[in-house]
């Protein structure tokens, strides 16, 4: 009978589906459910540039998310994603501007990037390391070339208009209400992402990063999976693209090239290389950096450390050269970014006082 009272100490899981649930406790659901709940109030409470940050945090999180895919679940290394964002961003305005509804046009760009990131990823089936990065590097100055000649296709020189996302005949109109179709897109994407990182596909691509020989070994075909983790990088990338331009509503060839590129690198290794939740952990980081850095410099400048080292108009590079400097420490210092020390500060909590 004292037995009976007794509760569990431990983690006990019995079955495979509850070794891969998406929330381990019910009390990681229902804050994860508050969560949204609360973001959703975000234009009632925020100003509208900070409403915009938040928009771009969302749109830039499902490109990383892509990103995240290839380098931190698969193990192979891309540095051309901006241009498959740009393709997507190009893609939707040219659909929408040929009486494509936009609420369909978003998510056929991500499928016609999709397309172009498989034949861009077959390389990868051959290639690995600092070839497979110059090859990435490659298809970046192509699709940055293809994107001013392509007038068709692009405007060319001229900026390509984008139609205002609309659904079911009303315009969405203004940052308050984009702001919920970017939170329905970022919740649908990773929650697909989280989903298909518990199939045996999701489990084939963890294989390939982990021992690619023991993966070969397994029967997991080496090509097929190297070759859709760039289609589904470009998948995301098409789609957080397609939103991009029909926030901006133009699409200019510009902001698509190798820093934009370095950037969404920067994010998924700043939030976490392999984490679904670090990947909108850094890119919330690398968004609201140069803003910090922003106020950092207002601070600085004038001030008795602006004479001493003599920034005077140079301290607006800080910006440029944070990102940088970001980059460094955390791979040397957090290589495992912040969703490691997340976890860290969770477990800690969860055994204090008893945490050492």
């Amino acid at each position: 009978m004292a037995g009976q009272n007794l509760l569990p100490a431990g983690d006990y899981r019995t079955t495979y589906a509850a070794d891969t649930t998406i929330f381990p406790t019910t009390t990681s659901r229902n804050m994860m459910i508050l969560g949204i709940v609360l973001i959703c109030f975000a234009p009632y409470v925020l100003n509208e540039y900070s409403l915009s940050l938040l928009i771009q945090i969302g749109i830039f999180s499902i490109a990383a998310l892509g990103l995240n895919i290839v380098v931190g679940f698969t193990g192979q290394i891309s540095i051309g994603h901006a241009a498959f964002f740009g393709f997507g961003a190009f893609t939707s305005a040219y659909l929408s501007n040929h009486h494509v509804p936009v609420f369909f046009c978003i998510p056929l760009a991500g499928v016609v990037t999709a397309l172009l990131g498989l034949i861009f990823g077959l390389p990868a089936a051959r290639l690995k390391g600092l070839y497979l990065a110059i090859a990435t590097l490659a298809a970046q100055f192509i699709l940055l070339d293809f994107f001013p000649r392509a007038e068709w296709f692009t405007g060319g020189s001229v900026p390509a208009m984008a139609e205002p996302f609309s659904i079911f005949g009303k315009t969405v109109r203004g940052d308050n209400q984009y702001f919920y179709v970017v939170l329905a897109y970022v919740i649908v994407c990773y929650l697909l992402v989280t989903n298909l990182m518990r199939t045996r596909d999701g489990r084939a691509l963890i294989a390939v990063r982990d021992h690619y020989l023991s993966a070969e070994i397994m029967g997991i075909n080496l090509t097929k999976y190297r070759t859709l983790s760039f289609g589904l990088a470009a998948f995301f990338a098409g789609v957080g693209g397609a939103l991009y331009a029909h926030y901006n509503q133009v699409v200019s060839n510009e902001g698509f090239g190798i820093d934009r590129s370095i950037i969404f690198l920067a994010m998924i290794i700043i939030g976490g290389l392999g984490s679904i939740m670090g990947t909108l952990m850094g890119t919330a980081f690398m968004v609201l950096l140069p803003e910090s850095m922003e106020w950092l410099s207002a601070a600085l400048s004038g001030s008795a450390i602006d004479h001493a080292l003599g920034l005077k108009t140079n301290i607006s590079f800080l910006r440029e050269m944070s990102i940088g400097i970001i980059i460094i420490i955390f791979l040397i210092f957090e290589p495992d970014g912040l969703a490691h020390r997340w976890r860290q500060i969770k477990a800690y909590w969860k055994l204090y006082p008893f945490s050492h």
